[in-house]
């Protein structure tokens, strides 16, 4: 099989966000950093962002950029969806990739959040897929930062506590209610749905997640003033079912990040690089991550399966037996469930963050 068909490269997908960044995000991609309303690049992503006001554009969608015309990667996958997938997974769960990949610029902190699990997806939204997540620290954006995360609750948050701080609007006291962690470049985080949560100002982070939008917020107005359309908080359910969303089940602050940080697990270690796990069935079912570095060459073995190779450093060529094809950070890849052995070689020693869909 040709290489051109096996790996597709998609371009940058930028999308509007509530919480201002980006300019980590456009030196990543070699060029002169500049925040604004578009913080997030999604990778190879099939999923389309849900912005109330902005419905006429659209937002999250991945083009393939290696192809003539540059076609959505939905509109390639639809060709062929057994090709890209994999039987098995297409009969367990459609000719959906059923993950999304992100890069996520801070330049300010998020407002503290939730994502709905299954049930409550189901149940209220009317959704096959909540929104389980995880992030891979890639580090600060800045300097003079350092970056942290909140992440879940403190013993003794009771959903009147809850409601009551939100009522007041009382954001001191929200962020009082949650766990502050300092992180750092290469520890990975998992955040299960329901668990409350909110990316600190200054964090440049990977994010691994199932494929919606859905993110209630507890917070009016941002940290910067903006004030949030009210489906944007609450997803049209109201306040009070968004308020249902949350897992009131705190936990002291090493329990917390005993329970949430995940380390890496060695898949595969050899002269020319070595694989890690960062995300598996230890954590999920729903999506797996990798972290492949490259230190002279080596052989990433077929999965029958998906998955998207994001460069995060340095340059190479990725081989197969239908060609060759120059790979470099910001380079973001998407490989067929039929893509032969990939063989990658390394100028400048290279770290790629391969991201799987659900096993079937």
């Amino acid at each position: 099989m040709d290489i051109k068909k096996a790996l597709l490269k998609t371009g940058e997908t930028r999308v509007w966000r509530t919480y201002g960044g980006g300019a980590a995000l456009d030196r990543w991609h070699g060029r002169e950093g500049e925040n604004g309303m578009f913080p997030e690049d999604w990778a190879a992503s099939t999923t389309r962002a849900s912005n109330p006001g902005r419905e006429a554009i659209v937002e999250g969608l991945s083009r393939v950029i290696s192809m003539e015309g540059e076609p959505y990667l939905t509109d390639v996958i639809a060709q062929d969806p057994q090709g890209f997938f994999g039987g098995a997974h297409v009969a367990a769960y459609g000719a959906k990739a059923g993950f999304l990949v992100k890069l996520i610029d801070a330049g300010e902190r998020l407002t503290i959040q939730v994502h709905p699990d299954k049930r409550y997806a189901k149940e209220i939204l009317h959704s096959d897929y909540g929104k389980t997540e995880s992030w891979y620290i890639l580090g600060a954006n800045r300097e003079d930062i350092q970056p942290c995360i909140y992440l879940g609750f403190k013993p003794g948050v009771t959903r009147e506590i809850w409601k009551d701080i939100f009522d007041r609007q009382d954001i001191p006291a929200m962020l009082d209610c949650l766990h502050k962690i300092p992180v750092k470049a290469g520890e990975c985080y998992f955040i299960s749905a329901g668990v409350p949560h909110a990316i600190g100002e200054g964090c440049f982070l990977a994010e691994i997640q199932e494929p919606t939008d859905y993110t209630m917020r507890t917070e009016l107005v941002t940290p910067a003033g903006l004030r949030i359309h009210e489906n944007q908080c609450h997803q049209g359910v109201g306040y009070e079912k968004m308020l249902d969303c949350f897992h009131y089940d705190g936990a002291p602050l090493e329990e917390t990040v005993e329970r949430w940080r995940s380390e890496p697990v060695p898949v595969c270690e050899e002269a020319g690089g070595r694989i890690d796990s960062l995300i598996d069935e230890r954590q999920t079912k729903l999506f797996s991550m990798r972290r492949v570095e490259v230190n002279d060459s080596m052989t990433l073995a077929p999965e029958g399966m998906m998955s998207i190779l994001m460069v995060l450093s340095g340059s190479g060529m990725a081989k197969t037996d239908g060609g060759e094809m120059p790979v470099s950070q910001g380079d973001v890849l998407v490989s067929r469930a039929d893509c032969p052995p990939i063989r990658i070689e390394a100028y400048e020693r290279l770290t790629i963050l391969q991201s799987f869909p659900p096993r079937a």
